[in-house]
Formats: C-alpha cells, sequence, structure tokens
C-alpha cells in the first residue's frame, strides 16, 4: 500500500494554476506593483522548476555548490551582473544590477539539513535515507528572493525605477551562520535597506526579535587504557563529558525562562572496552537579547574547565559563531504589511488541504489544513521566543524588512520531514511566489519614495543608538570542512 501512495502523491499537485492561488482584496493597486506581479506570473514555472532542483539537490551548510551554481546561473540568465565566492567563501554570491541610490538588498538562503531527506508525499518516507532535506524551506527561499530582485531589475532596466537592486545569495544559515562572514568583508556596508523572506506556516508581516544565539565545541582529551585490564591508568574523557552535561542541566534550574541551552554529543567514545581518550560536543545557548545571553555563555564555558579538573582531562573550547537578535523595523514593517494586505490571503485546492490534513494527521496536529489568513501587524514582544538567524546580524548593520509566506501545513513541526514534502510540492511553490510578489511589491514603495527610506532610516539609527555592531565569529577563514 505504501508504494502506491507514494506514486500517486508523489505526483500531486506540481504545477499551480496561474495567479498563484492568492485572492487579491485591493483592485487599486499602482501600476508598477501590477508589472511585478505580472512579471512574476510569468516566471512561476522556471522559478518552480528551479526551486524543485534545489530541493532534490540535498546540500548542507557549505556544501551547496549545486545550489548556488543553479541560483547563480538563474541570475546572470535574468540579466544580472554575478560576482561568486564573496566572503572566502565559494558558495556565496552576489548578483547586482543597475548603478546609484538608493542600493537595496535582498537575501536568500539555499541550504539544507541533515537527514531530513523526504519525498513528496503527507508520511515520513525519506528519499534517500539518512541524506540531508529542506526542512527549513530554504529551496523555496533564494529563488523567490531572486525572482523579486528580476522584478525589479525589469523597472529599473526601463528606467521607471532609478537604483541598484542587489541580490545576496546567503549560505550556510542553518549551522555556521554564512551571513557573518559576508558581513565581516563589508558587503552589506553601502546597502541603504535589506529585504527578507522566510518560509512559515502562516503568512505575515515578521515583526518579533527571535533569540540571539552562540555556538561552540568542548573537546576533551585524556589518557586510553583498557576497560577491564588496567582502568586506573585511564582517564576518560567520556567522564569529563557527561560531568559536563551534568553541569549543564542542574545549571538550567538558575537561569532566566528566556535562556536556552542545547547540546549535542558527536563524540563519546568508540567501544565499550577502551576508556575514551578523547569527547567532543556542540553546545549552543541562546537569550532574547546578545545583553542576555553573554553572562549565560561565559558560564557555560566555564563550566567545561571545571568538568576538565574532576575528570583530571584537558580541554578545549572552539568557538563556531553566534547571532545576533533581530533589530526590528517598524516603519519599514508598516509598508510590508499594506501589500500582503493588497495581495490578500493565498488559497488552496480541496486536493492541497487533503495533502495539508494528513501531514497534520502524520504529526498528530488539528487537522485544519491550510490557513493563511492576514492578520493584522503584532505588536513586538519584549521577550519574543522561537528561534534564531543570522539575519539578525544584518539588521543591526543595514534597516531590514522582513516577512514569513505560508509553505507548509497549520501547525507543522519545522526542521522536519513535513517541511520537506510541503516544500517540494505546489502548497510550498504558492507561497513561494506569494512572497516573491510581497517582497517586489515593497521594495516598489522604497525605491519611489525617498522619505519613507528615511523614516525606515532614522528608525534604525535611534534602536540601534551607540551600539557598535561585532560579530560573533572566530578570526580567520570560515570553517568550510568543518562538517555537521
Amino acid at each position: 500500500m505504501k508504494k502506491i501512495h507514494l506514486f500517486a502523491y508523489a505526483g500531486l499537485l506540481l504545477v499551480s494554476l496561474p495567479g498563484l492561488g492568492q485572492k487579491k482584496n485591493n483592485p487599486k493597486v499602482d501600476p508598477l506593483k501590477t508589472e511585478v506581479q505580472q512579471s512574476l506570473d510569468a516566471k512561476f514555472a522556471e522559478m518552480t522548476e528551479l526551486s524543485d532542483k534545489i530541493w532534490a539537490f540535498e546540500e548542507i551548510a557549505f556544501q551547496e555548490n549545486q545550489s548556488s551554481a543553479a541560483l547563480s546561473a538563474y541570475a546572470e540568465k535574468l540579466g544580472f551582473k554575478v560576482s561568486r565566492g564573496v566572503a572566502e567563501i565559494p558558495t556565496a554570491f552576489i548578483a547586482e544590477y543597475g548603478s546609484g541610490k538608493p542600493i537595496i538588498g535582498i537575501m536568500g538562503e539555499f541550504d539544507g539539513l541533515p537527514g531530513l531527506s523526504q519525498n513528496k508525499v503527507p508520511f515520513k518516507s525519506p528519499l534517500h535515507a539518512g541524506a540531508p532535506g529542506h526542512g527549513c524551506g530554504h529551496n523555496l527561499f533564494g529563488v523567490a528572493s531572486l525572482g523579486a530582485a528580476a522584478a525589479i531589475k525589469e523597472l529599473i532596466a526601463s528606467g521607471k525605477l532609478k537604483g541598484t537592486i542587489r541580490f545576496y545569495g546567503t549560505l550556510a544559515e542553518e549551522k555556521y551562520f554564512g551571513k557573518l562572514w559576508m558581513i565581516r568583508a563589508g558587503l552589506m556596508d553601502d546597502l541603504d535597506l535589506m529585504m527578507d523572506w522566510h518560509p512559515a506556516d502562516e503568512t505575515k508581516t515578521e515583526v518579533q526579535k527571535g533569540l540571539a544565539l552562540v555556538d561552540f565545541i568542548v573537546e576533551f582529551s585524556g589518557q586510553a587504557a583498557h576497560a577491564s585490564g588496567d582502568p586506573w591508568n585511564g582517564r576518560s574523557a567520556s567522564d569529563a563529558l557527561e560531568l559536563y552535561t551534568s553541569g549543564i542541566n542542574y545549571y538550567r534550574e538558575h537561569i532566566k525562562p528566556t535562556v536556552r541551552i542545547h547540546y549535542h554529543i558527536q563524540d563519546g567514545g568508540k567501544v565499550v572496552n577502551v576508556v575514551p581518550d578523547y569527547s567532543r560536543l556542540w553546545v549552543r545557548v541562546r537569550d532574547t537579547s546578545r545583553e542576555g545571553l553573554l553572562p549565560v555563555w561565559k558560564q557555560v564555558e566555564k563550566m567545561a574547565s571545571g568538568a576538565a579538573i574532576m575528570a583530571n582531562v584537558d580541554h578545549k573550547v572552539i568557538l563556531v559563531s553566534g547571532v545576533h537578535e533581530i533589530l526590528v523595523n517598524r516603519r519599514g514593517s508598516e509598508v510590508m504589511q499594506k501589500n500582503i494586505e493588497t495581495l490578500g490571503k493565498i488559497t488552496y485546492t480541496p486536493e492541497e488541504q487533503e495533502f495539508a490534513k494528513k501531514i497534520q494527521e502524520a504529526n498528530g496536529k488539528p487537522q485544519v489544513g491550510v490557513i493563511s489568513e492576514i492578520k493584522p501587524m503584532e505588536e513586538t514582544q519584549e521577550h519574543s521566543m522561537g528561534g534564531s538567524t543570522d539575519v539578525g546580524d544584518v539588521s543591526w548593520v543595514v534597516p531590514t524588512i522582513r516577512m514569513g509566506a505560508t509553505v507548509a501545513p497549520t501547525g507543522t513541526p519545522w526542521h522536519s520531514w513535513a517541511v520537506v514534502a510541503s516544500a517540494g510540492m505546489s502548497i510550498g511553490h504558492k507561497g513561494m511566489g506569494y512572497a516573491s510578489k510581497a517582497l517586489a511589491m515593497t521594495m516598489v514603495d522604497l525605491y519611489q519614495n525617498e522619505v519613507l527610506r528615511e523614516e525606515i532610516k532614522s528608525e534604525f539609527k535611534a534602536k540601534k543608538g551607540d551600539y557598535v555592531y561585532k560579530g560573533i565569529v572566530p578570526d580567520g577563514p570560515p570553517p568550510l570542512k568543518s562538517g555537521y
């Protein structure tokens, strides 16, 4: 039975109807906004094809060779000047068109996550067992942003808008946070504004801050010995690891509710009859602000020293990278909100809703299908929880306007096989097309209205204050060969 369902669903809904299934609310639209929508409708089929290629490439951080090549080649086909291998990273690139001010950037990610390979079906079924998959919808992300940039490029080329459009092919968001190295290389210093979106299970303007974060590796080194014959001659790196994780877990009682600490044991020893002389774990600390993050981070690092002393081993702490919380720009978000409201909600076919309900059933969620209603813009919470992103660092360098678009059923667990399945079929494709239009329409406003741009910049300067941005990134080149 499973094979029959697999083939039935694999071919389900791979091509959307014209207009990307969206319900338009406002008949009075700026002619240039109508033009970008028409441009993106015309590109939708080839954008869908490109997103499906990236979906199938299944590439992780710093290894997105095929994905980067496909996106950058498409940018060249569209008439952009492409610079590859920027910031000392082979898969990072910039595609640019136009000249002079304003310079507006737009970001696009394209890396996947390990172990999430999945067929385009509403039940867990790996396409390639153990391989990566797009559990965050990044196969849609880069394509939608590049499509929006292309629609603006056409208006600049025809003389209807003035300035420069710049697409950033931003890689390695899921682990190493590649934007940090792009910022360090000065590639965003001359921007006026930056646009961003992310796949989601709802469509809205993003005005929450997310969490600041730091990643580091802890290695313990001891002395191997026979685990039965002469264990007294051994100094166990595994003991140190267990003492360290116990310390972290006891510490959880004494941190604020906004803090999150995760760890992943990467090496705890190889065999049972050897006292392990090496162990390693990847540690992540988060909080709602970098100020709250710093003391917790330093305490968790210090605890590794205590574990090493108790186990009589050596230890080393290696910084991977870290990100800031997002500096929300509400003036820019207001503009995005109006364009989302103009576009209206995405509509879905009965077949798509059935697919969505089966996803929800498989994950123990209420079977409500896909909900894509447009709500009023939220208030920005002081302590908004959720995930983390290197977009946070970008937002401290240049005013950044963000949105989320529905690419998966309501309540879908993120970073899971369910997102991979949805991102490879028409539910995901519709969200991609929608995001591309909303981003392009918002950029039309930004290019045309200098007063608006200055209002956005003024808010950015006021909120940033006298803080001098410094990325949490180790010295030296990006860790291209580190892997997961």
